[in-house]
């Protein structure tokens, strides 16, 4: 491989010679030399979440930027692993298109998959083979825990749902939410763990969520979301009426959260 030189425009190829550059024991970045897996283990974390908050706000330029800073991160991990005589970005590459291959025999090979729902049981198939996964609840406990609950949660339950452990509606997948929510009530006028029973109450509203379907964490950004524009404007009529939001009582606090409810829903309506 060749030593890193400055030029006007760069490619994949140029990504791990300049690790090595910024790794260099000698001529190194300070902060570059010195990193391990665990201390940029949260930067990739974090530059995950950038790159999907440009993906979220429609800015292409940004996503671009950030999907840069997520392959730095990758490439500083494999220049780590390379100089530990472990992998390195080519030996990830390699592992990313077998697999690829190997999960694609719809693609690569003689197996037809009219749908998506075909492509998606011959990936879980294959990686189960491939992970010696022989029961529901290996696959099951390989769901990372380190992923955001609602994230793990809908995952844990889809993996469950492969198994044929599933609801056989959506229906009996609320009947259950409202079940937990009773319990959850119960719980809090003191027959039970109310703790327990919200992680029940949440765990019921995802397998809700996979019937509907839609995606449980975006639903509940996008729930914020709607939160901080409603009081936004809760705060800006408050303040033209002249009213003290610490001192207003319940009934004035619910006639303005209404107002703003009616304001945002005009607000979307000129945008259609």
């Amino acid at each position: 491989m060749s030593e890193f030189r400055i030029k006007s425009r760069y490619t994949l190829d140029d990504v791990p010679l300049i690790m090595r550059r910024l790794r260099d024991p000698e001529t190194g970045c300070p902060w570059d030399k010195t990193q391990t897996h665990e201390s940029i283990r949260q930067d990739l974390i974090e530059e995950t979440y950038e790159a999907v908050e440009a993906i979220d706000r429609g800015n292409t330029e940004n996503l671009k930027e950030e999907l840069g800073d997520m392959l730095m991160n990758i490439a500083l991990h494999c220049e780590i692993e390379r100089e530990k005589g472990g992998f390195d970005l080519d030996e990830v590459a390699d592992a990313l298109c077998k697999k690829m291959v190997i999960r694609h025999p719809h693609v690569f090979g003689d197996i037809v998959a009219e749908d998506t729902a075909a492509v998606l049981r011959n990936w879980e198939e294959i990686k189960r083979d491939e992970k010696s996964q022989k029961t529901g609840s290996e696959a099951i406990d390989d769901v990372p825990r380190s992923y955001p609950a609602l994230i793990r949660s809908q995952k844990v339950q889809k993996r469950a749902a492969y198994t044929g452990f599933d609801y056989r509606d959506i229906k009996e997948a609320f009947a259950d939410l409202e079940s937990e929510i009773s319990e959850l009530r119960e719980a809090i006028e003191g027959n039970g763990d109310p703790f327990e029973e919200l992680g029940d109450v949440l765990f019921s509203a995802v397998n809700v969520a996979r019937f509907i379907p839609a995606d449980s964490e975006l639903a509940l950004t996008r729930a914020c979301e709607k939160f901080i524009e409603r009081f936004r404007i809760v705060e800006d009529i408050a303040a033209t009426s002249g009213i003290d939001m610490k001192k207003a009582d319940l009934e004035q606090l619910n006639k303005l959260w209404a107002e703003s409810k009616k304001t945002q829903g005009e607000k979307e309506n000129d945008k259609d």
